[in-house]
């Protein structure tokens, strides 16, 4: 099977078209024939060599990908061959097949494409364990989401839309800010012009924030997170060190936590998969949610596709494609 390969560690230069054998699945995996892969922000750590995959992963990029179930590893996995899927990997997605875990795999949602539905699992995996799995009844909470047109972003928006909780949202143009209020958010701040502290205190403070950014905003976080507030920290854009005050943590009762979902075990992921299918996934059949793609290239592009991602400004997900014989 064609591969996107490192060659080393570094830019995304480092992305070379390989061959490899296909991967055999375990007594719990299905085969998955590749029709989209998501291109994450893990993948890009790992490409500069900071993030090495768990024990007995694929070395390959790639953690979410969508496509047919063409083998299975073994009996009673839920899903027979010719089934259209996607799935959460933990590695292996630049490919033209990819070995998965049965259990953490979902049905492409009702009109949604399969190309499409490969941008959904990484995104939906992620916010919905961090910010909805056991949290009970969120209606009428305020969420704040930072890099709303991203992809994590989109997807918080809409889970928080869908759910009843009031989102704001911050992004870098006046057009991702049109984009965020499509997907659902009350307020779209453009950080280049507003300061979405005053704004959000002004509101009354938020109760969940979604964080992607990191440095400086680690402490405007706290400022404008109201009492008892969840911060959620999600990825460092400007970096993971700083120096903050931590008075204000105790005096708001604030609990600030954060997570990779790579490293988590294979049963928390089944467990929230099963969450999604039953609480989440309908929702695609109205309408109240959609996957949100900014671009699709093929594989020999990865670097591209990783450059794009780097440079930002994109709204939604971006996704690499296979010649996968003509799925759609």
């Amino acid at each position: 099977m064609t591969v996107v390969e490192m060659v080393g560690a570094g830019g995304p230069e480092v992305l070379a078209i390989a061959r490899r054998p296909l991967p055999a699945p375990t007594a719990n995996q299905v085969l998955i024939k590749v029709a989209s892969a998501g291109v994450n922000g893990p993948d890009i750590v790992q490409r500069k060599g900071l993030y090495p995959p768990p024990k007995g992963a694929s070395d390959l990029l790639g953690l979410e990908v969508s496509g047919e179930v063409v083998a299975l590893g073994g009996q009673g996995l839920g899903w027979a061959a010719g089934d259209r899927v996607c799935a959460l990997t933990n590695g292996g997605g630049y490919a033209e097949y990819v070995a998965v875990e049965a259990a953490h795999c979902l049905p492409v949602p009702d009109g949604i494409s399969l190309r499409d539905a490969a941008g959904l699992p990484e995104t939906f995996f992620t916010v919905w364990s961090n910010v909805f799995l056991g949290a009970g009844d969120l209606k009428g909470k305020r969420l704040l989401v930072h890099g709303g047109a991203g992809g994590i972003g989109s997807t918080a928006i809409q889970l928080g839309s869908a759910f009843g909780l009031s989102v704001f949202t911050t992004a870098g143009s006046p057009e991702s800010c049109a984009f965020c209020l499509d997907l659902g958010a009350e307020r779209a701040i453009n950080y280049h012009d507003e300061d979405f502290v005053d704004i959000v205190r002004t509101a009354g403070g938020a109760d969940i924030i979604v964080d992607i950014v990191g440095g400086d905003y680690i402490a405007r976080n706290i400022k404008a997170a109201r009492a008892d507030a969840r911060i959620i920290q999600l990825a460092f854009n400007r970096g993971s060190k700083v120096e903050l005050e931590l008075m204000p943590v105790m005096l708001k009762r604030l609990t600030y936590t954060g997570s990779t979902l790579r490293s988590r075990p294979d049963a928390f992921k089944a467990e929230t998969a099963v969450d999604l299918r039953a609480k989440v996934w309908p929702l695609f059949a109205g309408s109240r949610l959609r996957a949100v793609t900014h671009a699709m290239l093929p594989l020999d592009r990865a670097g591209e596709a990783h450059a794009m991602l780097q440079a930002g400004g994109h709204r939604g997900k971006i996704l690499l494609t296979p010649d996968d014989g003509g799925l759609s």
